[in-house]
């Protein structure tokens, strides 16, 4: 992948807490058409007329392009999902999008949908990317398709549900709400980092396990990343830390790097901009470009 925006990224100084470290990304200025995103960009979101898990429908009614991010979470509708790619829908436009399910128990008592409260966590992100990457490089291929293994997303829910202690008739992923409620500690801290949001400047963030690189989100600008912070950091903070040791500046910038050259398949976007696929046996992950700077980006280490 060559996207030039990541190859002048520099990295701040880390937020820790709770054995987690979340380093601010910085990004040259983009020369950006008006963008909208989060739950105030005014898209509508909608079932198929004939219910598909892993398709929905968005209709953008507006005078600007609406970004949907990978990763985010839909709760409502027939099934909670999650989107598969980014997403950058045109003005008056309505596209079918590919998703996820999040809650396996339940099917039909439609709600509208709404903006969930946190990201899809990271091993489910990384998953889902795994999978629809793999998908994307197989000879053959339907080029339009972008969906994951349903049955892994499952399994990673269900074991993330487990591992919290947290009872969901439906095993749903919203209900991981309920792991950093009932703990203080966790709840101040996660109130503490929402509140203090984005940084000046800030594109993006690196989270790290103590020393140890996990993931990354990153966006084309301030304004794109703030409707989306609390969001990811709730899905970081119901995790534990998988590892010790202290956080390093050099080690998140390695990652983005290691992310932004890594082979990519390229696919035209289901809106605006290209997707890039990325898929190495040291990171998974998404970009989504227009055309050469980077709109919206999520990376996993494996």
């Amino acid at each position: 992948m060559d996207i030039p925006t990541l190859e002048h990224a520099a990295v701040g100084r880390p937020v820790s807490r709770l054995g987690f470290s979340l380093f601010p990304v910085y990004l040259p200025p983009a020369d950006l058409p008006p963008i909208a995103t989060g739950p105030g960009s005014g898209l509508v979101i909608d079932e198929l007329s004939n219910a598909s898990v892993p398709t929905l429908s968005v209709t953008n009614p507006t005078d600007r392009a609406i970004l949907l991010i990978e990763g985010e979470s839909l709760v409502g509708g027939a099934q909670n999902r999650t989107l598969n790619v980014s997403v950058l829908v045109p003005a008056g436009a309505t596209l079918e999008i590919p998703v996820t399910c999040l809650e396996q128990g339940r099917w039909g008592a439609r709600r509208a949908f709404r903006y969930g409260d946190a990201m899809a966590p990271r091993r489910v992100r990384r998953t889902k990317q795994d999978a629809v990457a793999q998908h994307l490089a197989t000879v053959g291929a339907p080029s339009h398709e972008r969906h994951a293994d349903q049955g892994a997303v499952w399994h990673i829910v269900e074991q993330e549900l487990n591992r919290m202690e947290v009872d969901s008739s439906s095993r749903a992923m919203s209900d991981a709400s309920a792991f950093i409620d009932r703990d203080p500690d966790r709840r101040r801290t996660v109130e503490e980092l929402v509140q203090m949001g984005p940084l000046p400047g800030q594109c993006g963030l690196v989270v790290s396990h103590g020393r140890r690189i996990v993931a990354a989100d990153l966006f084309a600008s301030t304004d794109l990343l703030r409707p989306h912070w609390g969001a990811i950091v709730r899905s970081h903070l119901i995790e534990h830390p998988t590892a010790d040791g202290r956080p390093s500046a050099g080690r998140a910038l390695r990652f983005l790097s290691r992310f932004a050259t890594s082979p990519s398949e390229r696919k035209e976007g289901l809106g605006h901009g290209i997707e890039h696929h990325i898929r190495t046996d040291r990171v998974v992950g998404q970009a989504l470009v227009l055309p050469t700077t980077l709109i919206h980006a999520g990376a996993f280490a494996r």
